[in-house]
């Protein structure tokens, strides 16, 4: 069977590096793009289960990502945790107007990500589906 798969999508390589190994000890697929519009490419090619953005990226933002998603067919169904900075929050129209799921203010543990990953995707913590 096919491991389910998450794009992740951050311009801070310490925050990708810490995640992407929880998730892959977890049993996920995980793909990595440093900046939104490279995540976009990303997620039209290998359509992921679930893509987590940072908010604040280079060339195309986290939430510009998440409406571009959005509008095409393709991955308008894809559900994404989105991640913030402390302190900024999203308005609750333009997390109405996108897949996002969750948000999750920086900082936060990669346990506290894969558990929400899990949640949305209901899988256990191994990437299975929850029985």
């Amino acid at each position: 069977m096919k491991p389910p798969t998450v794009l992740l999508a951050d311009d801070d390589a310490h925050i990708t590096f810490i995640v992407a190994k929880k998730l892959d000890t977890a049993g996920f697929a995980v793909f990595i793009a440093s900046d939104g519009e490279e995540a976009l490419d990303m997620a039209r090619e290998i359509l992921p289960s679930l893509v987590i953005t940072d908010l604040q990226m280079p060339r195309l933002s986290g939430l510009e990502l998440c409406r571009a998603l959005t509008r095409d067919p393709q991955t308008s169904r894809i559900p994404v945790i989105m991640l913030t900075a402390r302190g900024y929050v999203l308005d609750d129209d333009e997390i109405a107007q996108t897949n996002i799921r969750r948000v999750m203010s920086k900082p936060f543990s990669a346990r506290e990500v894969l558990n929400e990953v899990c949640s949305i995707l209901k899988l256990d913590l191994k990437g299975r589906e929850a029985a």
